[in-house]
């Protein structure tokens, strides 16, 4: 469904940040990408989104194909027409609107009003409690409900495919995996598909079914996530888990001299 194939991107006509990607999420599944601060996983979803221009940068070679059409290079307006939403890291509502303002934002590329209402009440069926918020301002709710927001505001456009950026980020762990378990209902109910970055590795595993590891703007592993955590440097370097699957303690990691194979 969506392809990125070997691309690079560059900033400022400089600062080469992605280094031959390559990456593919497949119709009604969730991949994930992960990898830590730095390592380009969201300018790869920029890249995706057709954001990167705003921010000086640029898709300098390779391609990005949604379907049967290229991609890479349109404006970020066309992008979501064509079916592609990206959620922010940081949440990013329109504070100074509500609940419900925030949501008819997202419906930028719906014509009809009919289908804009449409839109809201199933956003509200996924989120009940944003219907109980719907007339209050968005920057005066509660972390989780703001990133419930962001997610719905998204959906209003009837994505064929959902970029999330940290939706974990800053969230208790039970608001957590209420979050991730509404997007696993959007997968399966609404047939919409999910690229995932996201630096809680282990929540990621778990809801994904395929999955990337990027490293200094190279992907570095790829395969199914059961294989990935089953991979031992996945397991000591993302999971925290040493040979025999406990924890780490702080003085192992603090005195771990051995290096990620991939990096060998």
């Amino acid at each position: 469904m969506l392809s990125i194939n070997n691309i690079e991107v560059v900033y400022d006509n400089v600062i080469l940040v992605l280094k031959g990607v390559s990456l593919e999420v497949k119709s009604g599944s969730i991949t994930t990408l992960l990898g830590a601060n730095g390592a380009g996983k969201t300018t790869t979803l920029k890249a995706v989104s057709g954001v990167l221009r705003s921010e000086r940068g640029e898709v300098t070679k390779g391609s990005i194909t949604f379907g049967a059409r290229r991609i890479d290079g349109m404006r970020a307006f066309d992008v979501t027409r064509l079916g592609i939403a990206q959620v922010f890291e940081g949440r990013r509502v329109f504070e100074h609107l509500t609940t419900e303002e925030n949501l008819v934002a997202g419906a930028h590329t719906v014509r009809r009003v009919s289908k804009v209402r449409d839109g809201i009440e199933r956003v509200y069926a996924y989120f009940p409690v944003l219907k109980n918020r719907r007339e209050q301002l968005s920057g005066y709710l509660s972390g989780g409900e703001q990133q419930m927001l962001a997610i719905g505001r998204a959906l209003m456009s009837s994505p064929k495919v959902m970029l999330l950026d940290e939706p974990s980020l800053g969230l208790a762990p039970m608001l957590v995996e209420e979050i991730f378990g509404i997007v696993r209902r959007l997968v399966q109910q609404e047939q919409v598909s999910v690229l995932l970055v996201e630096q809680n590795a282990a929540m990621a595993l778990e809801v994904a079914d395929h999955g990337y590891v990027m490293e200094n703007g190279r992907i570095v592993l790829e395969g199914s996530v059961a294989s990935l955590r089953d991979n031992s440097d996945v397991r000591e370097f993302y999971l925290g888990l040493n040979e025999v699957g406990s924890r780490k303690s702080y003085r192992d990691v603090k005195h771990y001299k051995r290096r990620k194979r991939w990096l060998s």
